[in-house]
């Protein structure tokens, strides 16, 4: 570790498998908590490259639960939080919505850490499970369109690395890679980031990780979703070349809403609210879930104008298919409890 340590200080890079050294030496059990501080603040410090996110992602899903699928298309809309907004869980009951449109969904997600309540917060006290296993990920993603990959568990050896980040209580490079890191091979993904200047760098990390197909976007007030309260900043990869654009909530035929009219609160408020979309009850919820959702349809490659995919989310929701998602995982989650009892 020294000698990454050194590079670092110096104000240099490290190459892709220099990279890759360092994050195994974070895992080795003589590897100090000051030496893991040291080489995240370094990195900080000096910016984060493509090549040295890509190498983090590559070993973190290499020791991650070893989550097989044969699944083509398979879509995460995972963000990476820390904006500060404090609003509902969107990204979470987009999936559902996504769902309902026929797509599977391998949502990655944790529990609260810089925002009131985490996706998996809400998906708990729902009913839903947070430790389905490799073999159930792609049972669910066949039965019910929807699988959740709970971050500690699926990234079970990340415990002594956490704990110091939770001490530095200052951004790393782990607040960015969070939704990089999901062990289902994606072939399409949408990200929201919490820093706008992080769009174009992070949609190079997903060309080099694969992804045929990605959105990362950058909200109105810097959230880290899609926000009907102004422009939105976009990044599409599609086909290795890598474009950026804005977009508004009125070229979609949606209202505009102030970020106070899509705030949230604990668990059961939001909770709450997730059910409420689902169920069709109009309102500022609403409509940024399927401004979200739409944009991740066209992220998929589902819809080809985000117009199309604000209309498909629509449906979704209308039919019943969103909320059908919903149950079906709850339901599923129950029935593999009574098992264990």
């Amino acid at each position: 570790m020294k000698r990454y340590l050194q590079k670092l200080s110096d104000g240099h890079s490290l190459e892709r498998d220099e990279m890759r050294g360092a994050v195994q030496e974070l895992f080795k059990e003589d590897t100090t908590e000051s030496q893991i501080a040291c080489f995240l603040t370094l990195l900080k410090t000096k910016g984060e490259t493509v090549g040295e996110m890509t190498a983090l992602v590559e070993v973190l899903r290499e020791k991650a639960l070893p989550v097989t699928s044969t699944l083509k298309d398979v879509l995460d809309n995972c963000g990476t939080g820390g904006d500060g907004s404090q609003s509902f869980n969107i990204s979470t009951t987009s999936a559902f919505v996504l769902a309902g449109a026929g797509i599977k969904v391998a949502k990655h997600g944790n529990r609260s850490i810089s925002s009131r309540t985490g996706s998996a917060d809400v998906l708990e006290h729902l009913g839903i499970s947070l430790d389905f296993q490799a073999h159930e990920v792609e049972n669910l993603l066949n039965e019910t369109n929807i699988a959740f990959l709970y971050t500690p568990h699926i990234h079970s050896g990340l415990k002594k690395i956490m704990k110091v980040r939770k001490e530095l209580k200052i951004p790393t490079i782990f607040n960015l890679i969070g939704p990089l890191t999901n062990p289902v091979q994606l072939e399409t993904q949408l990200i929201g980031v919490y820093r706008r200047d992080k769009l174009e760098t992070m949609a190079h990390v997903l060309r080099e990780l694969g992804r045929k197909r990605a959105i990362v976007l950058n909200g109105a007030d810097y959230m880290d979703e899609a926000s009907l309260a102004g422009e939105n900043h976009l990044v599409l990869l599609e086909d290795g070349e890598v474009s950026s654009f804005t977009l508004s909530g009125d070229e979609v035929g949606l209202p505009s809403y102030t970020l106070e009219e899509i705030k949230g609160g604990d668990a059961g408020v939001n909770a709450r609210i997730l059910q409420d979309v689902l169920q069709g009850k109009e309102g500022a919820y609403t409509d940024t879930v399927l401004f979200n959702a739409g944009i991740a349809l066209v992220a998929h490659g589902k819809a080809s104008t985000f117009a199309e995919g604000v209309k498909l989310a629509r449906e979704s929701i209308e039919s019943g298919r969103a909320n059908e998602a919903l149950s079906s995982l709850v339901h599923y989650s129950r029935q593999r409890r009574k098992q264990v009892i």
